[in-house]
C-alpha cells in the first residue's frame, strides 16, 4: 500500500508533468496561429490546453487503478485488451466532458467570452483519436515503469540475499576455526602431559583464559589489530608453556598499524602453521616472526618461519589444512579482489605467508558506519 508521502510525490510529479503538456501544447498552438495571421489567441490557447491536461491528470488515478487491475499480459492479452479499449473510450467521453465543463466555466472568468464547443457528440468524436492515443501512451508508460520497478525490486532483494549468504559463510568460516584451535590446543596438552605434568598445567590454564574470551568476545568479523595481537598472546602463552624457550616468537608492528581493522583470528592459524612446520624436529626449537605494517593503503601481516619451507604447490598447500583454506575463503569473501594472500619460500630457508588487505582504521570504520545509519 502507497503511503501518504508517495502519494503526495506521484501527484506532484503528475501535476508538474500535465502543466510541462499543456505549456509546450500552448506554444504550439500559438505559434499556429500567429502563422495563420491570427494574433490574441495567447490566452484562448493557454485556458483550452491546461484545462486539457489537468483533465488527463484528474482521470490518471483511474487509469492507472484500471491499467493495473486488468493488465495486458502475454497470459491474459485476448481476455483483457477489449476490457482496455472499452477503458479507452469510456476515459475520452470522460475527458471530453471534463474539458467541456471547466472551459465553459473559466472562459468567462478569464474574459474570454464564452466557449463554443459545438454539439458535443461531434466534440467527443474529435477528441476521440488523440484521446485513445494518450490512454495507450499513458497505459504503456506504467507499464514500463511496473516493469523497471518489478527489476530493481528484484536486484536488489538478490543483492540483500547475497549478501546475508555471504555473512552466514563468514560466520561459518569464522565458527570452524574455534573447535579446530580447541581440537589442536587440546591434543597439544595431551602430548605433553605425559612427558611434564607442569606444562600441560600451565597450558590448561592459558586455554582457558583464551576460550574465556573468545566466549565474551563480540560476534563481528573484524577486529583491531591491536586486539587481535592480544588474542594471539594468550595462544602463544600456550605454545610457550609447551616449548619454554625453545620458542622464539618476535613481533614488529608499525606505528599506528595497531589501529587498523582485520579479520578475527586471521594470525592465530598462520602462526599455528608456522609452528607446526618450523619447528626444528631434533633440537625442538623454532624462530617466528611476525611483522604488521603500513604500505600504499594496505596493511601488510607477514608471518615468517625458519623451518623447511614449502614443499608443495602453493594451490595444495592452500587446500591441505583447515587453517590456510579458512583464512583464504575468509579473506576472499570480506575483501573480495582488494586482498593478497602470498606464500614464498623465504631466501635464507623457511616459509613466509604475507596478507594485504586495505588499511581501514577504528575511527575510519566508526566514520563509514555514522555514514551509512
Amino acid at each position: 500500500m502507497a503511503t501518504r508521502s508517495t502519494t503526495t510525490r506521484t501527484a506532484a510529479l503528475v501535476l508538474a508533468f500535465a502543466t510541462i503538456i499543456g505549456l509546450l501544447f500552448t506554444s504550439y498552438r500559438y505559434i499556429g496561429d500567429l502563422m495563420g495571421g491570427m494574433t490574441g489567441m495567447f490566452g484562448q490557447r493557454l485556458v483550452e490546453e491546461l484545462t486539457g491536461a489537468y483533465s488527463a491528470a484528474l482521470l490518471f488515478p483511474a487509469v492507472l487503478w484500471v491499467a493495473r487491475r486488468f493488465r495486458v499480459d502475454r497470459a491474459h492479452w485476448m481476455a483483457r485488451l477489449p476490457i482496455q479499449l472499452v477503458a479507452a473510450v469510456v476515459y475520452a467521453a470522460l475527458h471530453t466532458a471534463l474539458m467541456v465543463v471547466s472551459r465553459d466555466m473559466l472562459f468567462p472568468l478569464a474574459g474570454l467570452g464564452a466557449y463554443h464547443h459545438g454539439p458535443l457528440g461531434l466534440r467527443f468524436l474529435m477528441e476521440l483519436s488523440n484521446d485513445l492515443l494518450w490512454y495507450t501512451l499513458i497505459v504503456s508508460f506504467i507499464y514500463l515503469f511496473d516493469h523497471y520497478r518489478a527489476a530493481r525490486d528484484h536486484e536488489l532483494r538478490a543483492a540483500q540475499l547475497e549478501s546475508r549468504l555471504a555473512q552466514a559463510q563468514l560466520q561459518n568460516l569464522r565458527l570452524q576455526l574455534q573447535p579446530h584451535f580447541l581440537f589442536n590446543a587440546l591434543n597439544t596438552i595431551a602430548s605433553v602431559m605425559y612427558e611434564d605434568m607442569r606444562a600441560a598445567d600451565a597450558m590448561l590454564e592459558k586455554l582457558s583464559e583464551l576460550l574465556r574470551h573468545t566466549l565474551h568476545a563480540e560476534p563481528a568479523q573484524e577486529t583491531t589489530l591491536e586486539e587481535e595481537l592480544r588474542v594471539l598472546g594468550l595462544y602463544l602463552d600456550i605454545m610457550r608453556a609447551r616449548f619454554e624457550e625453545r620458542l622464539d616468537v618476535r613481533i614488529r608492528v608499525a606505528p599506528g598499524a595497531e589501529r587498523a581493522m582485520v579479520p578475527q583470528l586471521i594470525l592465530q592459524p598462520l602462526v599455528e602453521n608456522a609452528i607446526r612446520h618450523g619447528i626444528d624436529a631434533g633440537s625442538g626449537r623454532g624462530r617466528i616472526d611476525i611483522t604488521c605494517a603500513r604500505e600504499d593503503g594496505s596493511l601488510l601481516l607477514e608471518v615468517r618461519d625458519h623451518g623447511s619451507g614449502l614443499q608443495v604447490p602453493v594451490e595444495v598447500a592452500l587446500r591441505s589444512g583447515i587453517g590456510l583454506s579458512n583464512t583464504a575463503d575468509r579473506l576472499a569473501q570480506l575483501y573480495g579482489a582488494g586482498h593478497r594472500l602470498a606464500l614464498a619460500n623465504a631466501e635464507d630457508g623457511g616459509l613466509r605467508v604475507t596478507v594485504s588487505i586495505p588499511y581501514r582504521a577504528t575511527s575510519d570504520s566508526a566514520l563509514a558506519e555514522a555514514a551509512t545509519a
